[in-house]
């Protein structure tokens, strides 16, 4: 069974947050998405390529990229997965889904991409 690709856009990470392109545009979105790629590859020691990935790639890309997307607009911060929100008073987030919410998204969504892990006695 053959599984077709997907790929992520700027728009998919802003409907995440529910935010437009006024707020965070298209350049920054996209690097935002390669990031988010970036740190996929190294967690999971795969090559994957945000413009032709599987569903679940895209997903995890969409969420990591969307709170990179929320750090950026609190004036926080965001490495791999570790994030630090600014201001959470931004009213532009207002219909945002909780940080907590994406990032506990994330954690399951990598755990089960990575597999069984190996035990060592």
């Amino acid at each position: 069974m053959t599984e077709t690709l997907a790929s992520v856009s700027a728009d998919d990470v802003r409907d995440v947050i529910n935010i437009t392109s006024a707020e965070v545009p298209d350049a920054k979105v996209l690097k935002m998405i390669k990031r988010a790629e970036v740190t996929l590859e190294l967690e999971t020691n795969r090559e994957i390529d945000s413009s032709n990935c599987t569903d679940a790639e895209k997903e995890f890309i969409t969420v990591l990229a969307a709170v990179y997307a929320i750090c950026y607009l609190t004036g926080g911060s965001a490495v791999g997965l570790s994030f630090s929100v600014g201001d959470q008073n931004v009213n532009v987030l207002s219909k945002a889904p909780p940080l907590e919410v994406l990032q506990a998204e994330l954690e399951r969504m990598l755990n089960r991409m990575r597999g069984p892990s190996l035990k060592r006695v």
